[in-house]
């Protein structure tokens, strides 16, 4: 294959705020859909052989309007399950628990549909997907494979293709909207590219609506 390209999914009201977003399912807000059109530029010269998709909107919608076509949605691609901590900022845990931090802590407990992953829970789902990935590596040939996801689940995943631990995942910082690319050299993992967005004076036009439509 050629490289694995990771897209975060555009704004969400609660990736504004700060909130803690894992299962409630929000959509795009109207900045999060020009990111998301904003994609289309920056992967317009890449030929993709497979998209891989979580099933949730904000990531699904992104794929969309970035003209991803056919994309498979992927469940093990789902954002890290954030427990009883969803919906909450980081500042609201720290009331609690003052040196509280993700990545080496985990979350708190949550409801039975949803308790929580630790860091080496999220990891193993990473590594699952880097299989996935790998096993479609030689359909793909030179083209590339592209996943659209999420924030923290790609940091982990991105730490696992470099052989890192999951809690290294910290090291990375990826913005909504934003472009990433891993591939090898000389045989070893590398990021080709990390966390790229297009200006927002270069996004695309927003499409108009037509009138009497929603």
């Amino acid at each position: 294959m050629g490289e694995l390209i990771l897209i975060r999914h555009g704004e969400t009201e609660w990736s504004r705020n700060g909130r803690h977003t894992s299962h409630t399912d929000l959509p795009l807000t109207p900045l999060g859909e020009r990111q998301a059109r904003a994609l289309a530029p920056l992967l317009a010269e890449r030929a993709v052989a497979l998209t891989l998709v979580s099933p949730l909107v904000r990531a699904r919608r992104t794929a969309e309007l970035a003209g991803l076509a056919a994309p498979r949605i992927t469940p093990e691609l789902r954002e890290w399950d954030y427990g009883g901590y969803e919906g909450i900022t980081t500042d609201e845990i720290r009331r609690t628990r003052p040196d509280w931090n993700l990545w080496t802590d985990g979350v708190g407990a949550g409801p039975a549909a949803h308790p929580g992953e630790t860091p080496a829970e999220v990891g193993e789902r990473a590594d699952r997907v880097l299989a996935e990935v790998a096993e479609a590596a030689g359909r793909a040939g030179e083209e590339d494979i592209a996943l659209v996801a999420h924030s923290h689940f790609l940091r982990v995943l991105t730490a696992r293709y470099l052989g890192l631990t999951p809690a290294e995942g910290t090291l990375f910082q990826l913005a909504t909207g934003a472009v990433s690319r891993l591939g090898r050299e000389h045989g070893n993992p590398v990021i080709t590219a990390w966390n790229v967005t297009l200006p927002e004076s270069l996004f695309p036009a927003a499409v108009p609506q037509t009138p009497g439509r929603t």
